[in-house]
């Protein structure tokens, strides 16, 4: 029996975390731009990644082998997996850290990537024979208008437009990552199975890094701070969130939380970097929070 909190329906315990996953998830989820902004200038973005993805996959490992967590049983199951894998770490990261390293502004790209709530309600309708009431499609729509209000003054149509086509990518692949999760993947222990994820997804990425890129990293201590946070708190912990998230509620009902991300982000970088909030970002907060609420509600 599951109850719903925070508009999503999450399994019926009394631990704290389960009480808190969605806004938590949220407010992890939105750091990870904060991470990229320090960690980027000193590494290609596909180099950055696979590192990242590495160093997730030795801790995980650890964690799995520690805990002594339930691996795959078939090689099917690994392949399920593993696609997933590709999908919502390899095919989304890589999109959406090539786009804004070829000069796609952060606004134009929490815009694109903001379709992915309607997309996978559209394509769960479809696919997954989820019912999506009107009421949560007018949710969908109004929390888009609350993301294109909070990023509107920080668009640039005109600058990065080759970076486009990777954050449009991004779009689909988490969008495809997510509806696989919930389809294909609904008993993968979340240790066992991210390590086979993330070695999935490096195995992908890597080969684009040795090609395309460099490959040369210049070690600080902000890029040092980035990666491990990324790794740890992002890689590990909120993904972690997302996987039960997605176990848990309707396909439909979880990605309308990305809503949360861009405005969660801006209120981030008003308070670390000064950046400006205008009245029409503060009434695009108030929009996306309504809509969320109004395509989550039980």
């Amino acid at each position: 029996m599951t109850q719903p909190t925070a508009g999503v329906a999450v399994p019926a315990r009394g631990d704290a975390i389960t009480a808190v996953a969605p806004g938590l998830f949220v407010i992890l989820w939105s750091t990870g731009f904060i991470g990229a902004k320090f960690g980027l200038p000193y590494a290609p973005p596909l180099t950055f990644l696979a590192l990242r993805f590495t160093l997730v996959a030795g801790l995980l490992l650890a964690v799995a082998l520690l805990a002594r967590a339930r691996w795959p049983e078939s090689r099917r199951e690994i392949l399920h997996i593993a696609i997933a894998g590709m999908l919502v770490h390899g095919g989304y990261l890589s999109g959406v850290f090539v786009a804004i390293a070829k000069g796609l502004p952060a606004g134009v790209t929490a815009l694109v990537t903001g379709l992915q709530p309607l997309l996978t309600a559209a394509a769960a309708a479809v696919f997954l024979g989820e019912t999506v009431a009107r009421r949560q499609w007018l949710g969908l729509v109004m929390g888009l208008g609350g993301v294109a209000l909070v990023v509107w003054d920080k668009v640039d149509v005109s600058a990065g437009q080759a970076g486009l086509p990777f954050a449009f990518g991004a779009v689909v692949a988490i969008t495809a990552g997510t509806l696989y999760q919930k389809r294909r993947c609904g008993n993968m222990d979340l240790r066992s199975g991210a390590v086979i994820q993330y070695v999935a997804a490096l195995l992908v990425m890597l080969p684009f890094a040795m090609a395309f890129e460099t490959m040369d990293i210049t070690w600080t201590g902000e890029f040092v701070f980035a990666m491990s946070w990324l790794v740890v708190v992002l890689s590990v912990g909120a993904i972690t969130l997302l996987y039960r998230l997605i176990r848990a509620g309707s396909a439909a009902k979880v990605a309308s939380l990305f809503y949360l991300v861009p405005p969660t982000t801006a209120l981030m970088s008003f308070l670390l970097f000064d950046e400006t909030l205008s009245g029409m970002a503060i009434a695009g907060m108030a929009a996306t929070v309504a809509g969320v609420a109004l395509a989550t509600r039980g």
